[in-house]
């Protein structure tokens, strides 16, 4: 995958004029926050696990921290994160461009409930140095998303 087919699908439910193109790397939370302006909660951050074989991406806040004890309850195995040289061969993104648009088959997405307490978020969209605002209604259906879970600790009050 790449940034271009990732515009491509994102076309599909009529976002790909809302993907935003940086002039600096935008990998991680606080480097998209800083270039964007946003508090990092609101930068959509996905991580990528080994669940018994399968890629499973969970897209969550930005300030948010996988909470261990939750991911075992929800998946049945402590939380282990696919590496890096991995990534884009199991997932379909490198690293600092993972998100849960244009993926590769099988892999499975959910979103993390710490999403909701905003009306939009910025993951990123297929590379290091873009991001695009989806609505948090929109975005259940844009990240083919199996559903809501509660598995990150560290964003609330």
């Amino acid at each position: 995958m790449s940034a271009e087919s990732t515009r491509e699908y994102l076309a599909r439910f009529g976002l790909d004029d809302k993907i935003i193109t940086y002039d600096v790397p935008t990998a991680t939370v606080q480097q998209a926050a800083d270039a964007s302006g946003l508090e990092p909660g609101q930068i959509g951050k996905t991580m990528a696990f080994d669940v018994k074989g399968t890629a499973v991406l969970v897209l969550c806040a930005g300030d948010a921290k996988v909470w261990n004890s939750a991911f075992k309850r929800q998946f049945g195995v402590k939380p282990t994160f696919i590496s890096p040289d991995e990534l884009e061969g199991r997932v379909g993104h490198p690293m600092g461009g993972v998100c849960p648009f244009d993926v590769c088959e099988g892999v499975q997405s959910y979103l993390d409930v710490s999403l909701r307490r905003y009306d939009f978020v910025r993951p990123a969209a297929g590379s290091e140095n873009t991001g695009v605002d989806v609505t948090i209604d929109q975005l259940p259906r844009v990240a083919n998303s199996l559903g809501w879970v509660d598995v990150c600790k560290g964003w609330r009050e």
